[in-house]
């Protein structure tokens, strides 16, 4: 029994030690500090879901943050894959994209991706309200997925890559400005074309 519970113990520390944790348990440690967040559905459960998990992994959620994240769009999908039971029954593919953009506080844009989450189910034509409620189940853990998800590329996001990410907006920003500039001061240069004068009759 000793013996048991020290390699259990062991395994413990050794799982702990290469960063293993159970999903759900502990926090991540997120190498941004400070973050604003803010999406199209400023009133959703995901962003709400969000914010919570940020500042429980000791991220400030502020609108002052230097950095800002943008959830643009939550899409649901579902496809039927098959059908079982004399067609009373479905098996079916549910999932969800999840549209999002970081950028600076002075709205530079950084980067955009999308999270993709997709699960299998089997909808009972038998029993109506349990599968809605097994479907609503499967949504909502769907949703968590896609929460640790987001943190995981959050925590991939070091300082060096966000200054350097800032660095290239700030050029092509300059760039563009510098053009624009050029072209404005070259056609404020060009004379104006007087009115076509027609020959004597």
């Amino acid at each position: 029994m000793i013996k048991r519970n020290l390699l259990v113990m062991g395994l413990a520390v050794l799982l702990s030690a290469c960063g293993f944790q159970l999903r759900g348990t502990g926090t991540q440690e997120l190498s941004i500090k400070e973050l604003d967040l803010s999406a199209r559905d400023a009133y959703g459960t995901t962003i709400k879901m969000l914010k919570q998990q940020l500042e429980s992994s000791g991220v400030r959620v502020h609108a002052g943050a230097p950095y800002k994240l943008v959830l643009l769009s939550e899409e649901n999908s579902q496809r039927t894959l098959s059908y079982t039971g004399g067609g009373n029954s479905a098996e079916y593919e549910i999932g969800t994209t999840l549209r999002y953009e970081i950028l600076t506080h002075d709205n530079l844009h950084l980067l955009d991706d999308k999270l993709e989450v997709q699960k299998v189910f089997l909808h009972d034509g038998n029993n109506i309200t349990g599968s809605d409620q097994e479907s609503s189940e499967t949504r909502k853990e769907m949703r968590r997925d896609l929460i640790q998800r987001m943190l995981i590329r959050l925590q991939l996001l070091t300082p060096e890559q966000l200054a350097q990410l800032q660095a290239t907006a700030e050029a092509k920003a300059k760039a563009e400005a510098d053009a624009l500039e050029a072209a404005r001061k070259a056609e404020a240069e060009t004379p104006q074309q007087s009115p076509m004068e027609l020959p004597n009759q």
